[in-house]
């Protein structure tokens, strides 16, 4: 299955009062496995980068001025992520400014049964602890020692590991389901063919006392005194 995380950095925390989306990074899995495939953008906000959210991401009016505008990458980033399911943390943030950055450029928004919220997914599993995505990294041993700022495709990248742990860790690629079924009760046939699966056959291991170990036995059981078995032996 075709999954895309991704993260967005914005000019501050609310798109229906006026701040805009400045960043976008996705990255794609195919059965919980990154596959490599990326998208990633820029955006010029039209308007000032307040410092409080500069501090955060490190993006710069300057830095963003040249930078397209989102109805300029609207068509690829599309293309991209198609209708697949997709994948935030604190997934109704970054969907209320993707959503309202499609609206402003007349498409439409994408609907709510498509969010994945790995926010939600880390409350449910690990109630009472910390849930920001440096704690969780921290908790399931993925390296962010490179994260000085945020990023929105560095973010992606570390989620998209996050996922995978919080949705069975990182063997969840190792499907047992082509498995041959277990044989039915009383089938020979079935029981033989089971047991021989991937396993060669090999001889049964000796597992008899050599004489040397009886003769050893014999002596140390001589020399007990008045052993249960012997008592039963004389009350049968």
């Amino acid at each position: 299955m075709r999954e895309i995380v991704f993260d967005t950095e914005t000019t501050g925390l609310s798109a229906q009062r006026g701040d805009r989306l400045v960043e976008i990074g996705c990255v794609e899995l195919f059965n919980r496995v990154e596959t490599g495939q990326v998208f990633h953008a820029y955006f010029n906000p039209e308007r000032a980068m307040p410092s409080e959210a500069q501090a955060i991401h490190g993006l710069s009016d300057t830095f963003l001025s040249d930078k397209p505008l989102f109805s300029d990458t609207v068509e690829a980033l599309l293309d991209f992520i198609g209708d697949t399911p997709l994948i935030a943390h604190n997934a109704q943030f970054d969907f209320s400014f993707l959503n309202h950055e499609l609206g402003q450029c007349g498409r439409a928004i994408i609907l709510p049964d498509r969010m994945i919220d790995t926010l939600a997914m880390a409350r449910a599993k690990h109630p009472g602890a910390k849930h920001s995505l440096d704690a969780l990294c921290t908790r399931y041993g993925i390296d962010r020692s490179h994260r000085i700022l945020h990023g929105a495709l560095l973010d992606a990248q570390l989620l998209a590991q996050l996922y995978v742990e919080l949705t069975g860790g990182r063997q969840i690629g190792l499907s047992l389901a082509a498995e041959t079924p277990l044989p039915s009760a009383g089938s020979q046939l079935e029981s033989s063919r089971v047991l021989a699966m991937g396993r060669p056959a090999r001889a049964p291991r000796p597992h008899a006392a050599s004489p040397e170990e009886l003769a050893r036995h014999a002596a140390f059981i001589s020399r007990l005194k008045d052993p249960l078995w012997g008592q039963g032996s004389a009350i049968g």
